[in-house]
C-alpha cells in the first residue's frame, strides 16, 4: 500500500519536487485503510481571488465578512494584532448591521460571517445585536449567518441559538501558556471547554477551530484541544495552521513543521471518525501548503478550502469521490461546515482532463482515467 501511494504522488505533476515524508505516507495509508472517509469536498471561500489548474473560483461578494466593532479589538493577540478585522465591513450598531445586510443582499450576498473584536475577557459583545440578527433571519430566511462566538456562558449560548444563526464558531485552545502569552488573556483552558460545552448543548451547528502551531509556531496545546472537542462532539471540526503575518518582531513565529501537522491530521481523523474533519483556508503558502494539503487528503479529511494545485487529482487517484463547492455555496471563515450542506456541486472536469492530457503529451503519462469525479 505504501508503494502504491508513493507511486500515485509521483504521477501528479504539481507535487513534483514537493518533499513528502515517505514514512508518514506509509503510516497514513495503513491507518486510513480501516476508516470509511467518504467523499472529499474542495471549496473556495470568497474573501480572496482563487483558482488553480483544477478549480475555478467564483465571485467575491457572495459571502461578506462583517465586524460589529470595525477594526477594534481589546486583545491584540500576537498572531493577529486585530488586523484580521480590518478588511471586514464595519457595522457598529444594530441599525448599521440591518443596512449592511440589506445592501449586501441587493448585491447578491447569500450569507455572511459575523464577527467582532473581543473585550479583555475574550467575549464579543453581541447583546444589542441579537434582535437585529433575529430580524434578518425572519426577513431573509435563506440568508445564512456564521457567527464567531468567542467565549460564552450558557445564557449567551441560548441567546445565540434564539437569534437564528446558522453556525457558531470558536477557537479551542488547549494550553494555558498559549492563552496567557499569545492571547494575553486571564482565562483558563477550562473556560474554553466550558464555552464549547455550552454551545454544543444548544441546537446550534457548532464548528470549533483548532489552530495548529498557535504557540509561536510550535505544537503545544493542540492535542489537549482535540480531546476537549472529542468530549463535546460538534457538527464539524476545522483545523487551520497559524499564519502570523502580523506577529511582533520581538516574538516571532516559526513555520510549523508540515510533518508534525500531517501526523496531527492522522490522529485527529482516528479520534474523531464520525465528525466531519475540515482544513480551513488559513495555512502557510507555497510548498508548505502543498505538503499540508497532501497530508490532509491522505488522512481522509472531508473538506479542504483553497486546495493547492494537484489535490483534486490526488484525492481522485486515491479512490475518493471528489466534489467541488464554489464560493457561492460557502461562507468565508465559516464555510467549513456550511459547504458540506450544499447540493450545488460543480467541478470543471473538462479543464482538468485537458490539462492532464497536455501534460501527458509531453511526459508520456496517462490521462485522468478511471477517476470518479462528481459534477453538476
Amino acid at each position: 500500500m505504501s508503494v502504491f501511494w508513493s507511486d500515485i504522488v509521483a504521477q501528479i505533476e504539481p507535487l513534483d519536487g514537493i518533499a513528502l515524508d515517505a514514512t508518514l505516507i506509509e503510516e497514513l495509508s495503513q491507518r486510513r485503510a480501516g476508516l470509511d472517509v467518504g467523499s472529499v469536498n474542495f471549496y473556495t471561500p470568497t474573501f480572496k481571488t482563487y483558482a488553480t489548474s483544477e478549480i475555478v473560483g467564483c465571485g467575491k461578494n457572495a459571502w461578506p465578512a462583517v465586524s460589529i466593532t470595525g477594526g477594534e479589538c481589546g486583545l491584540a493577540c500576537d498572531h493577529c494584532k486585530a488586523k484580521i478585522l480590518e478588511p471586514m465591513i464595519p457595522a457598529r450598531t444594530p441599525e448599521a448591521l440591518w443596512r449592511v445586510v440589506n445592501d449586501e443582499i441587493a448585491r447578491g450576498a447569500q450569507g455572511m460571517l459575523l464577527s467582532g473584536g473581543s473585550n479583555h475577557r475574550d467575549e464579543v459583545e453581541y447583546d444589542a445585536f441579537y434582535p437585529t440578527i433575529r430580524r434578518i433571519k425572519n426577513a431573509f430566511p435563506e440568508f445564512r449567518i456564521a457567527l464567531h462566538t468567542a467565549l460564552v456562558g450558557r445564557d449567551i449560548a441560548r441567546r445565540m441559538e434564539a437569534s437564528g444563526i446558522d453556525a457558531a464558531m470558536m477557537d479551542v485552545i488547549g494550553a494555558q501558556d498559549t492563552i496567557s502569552q499569545v492571547y494575553h488573556l486571564k482565562r483558563s483552558v477550562a473556560d474554553f471547554e466550558h464555552s464549547l460545552e455550552c454551545l454544543t448543548a444548544t441546537s446550534l451547528k457548532v464548528v470549533p477551530h483548532i489552530v495548529l502551531g498557535l504557540h509561536y509556531g510550535r505544537m503545544l496545546g493542540e492535542w489537549n484541544a482535540l480531546e476537549i472537542v472529542k468530549r463535546h462532539p460538534p457538527a464539524a471540526l476545522v483545523l487551520v495552521v497559524v499564519m502570523p503575518f502580523y506577529a511582533p518582531a520581538a516574538r516571532p513565529f516559526v513555520t510549523p513543521d508540515p510533518r508534525a501537522v500531517g501526523r496531527f491530521f492522522m490522529v485527529a481523523r482516528e479520534r474523531l471518525p464520525d465528525i466531519p474533519l475540515l482544513l480551513g483556508c488559513a495555512r502557510p503558502a507555497g510548498r508548505v501548503k502543498s505538503q499540508i494539503d497532501a497530508y490532509a487528503v491522505m488522512a481522509g479529511f472531508n473538506g479542504i478550502a483553497h486546495p493547492a494545485d494537484g489535490m483534486v487529482e490526488l484525492a481522485a487517484r486515491l479512490g475518493r469521490e471528489v466534489r467541488v463547492t464554489p464560493a457561492c455555496c460557502s461562507i468565508a471563515l465559516g464555510e467549513e461546515v456550511l459547504a458540506l450542506q450544499s447540493d450545488g456541486v460543480r467541478i470543471d472536469v473538462e479543464r482538468i482532463i485537458e490539462h492532464e492530457r497536455a501534460r501527458a503529451a509531453g511526459r508520456q503519462r496517462g490521462p485522468l482515467a478511471n477517476i470518479r469525479v462528481v459534477a453538476a
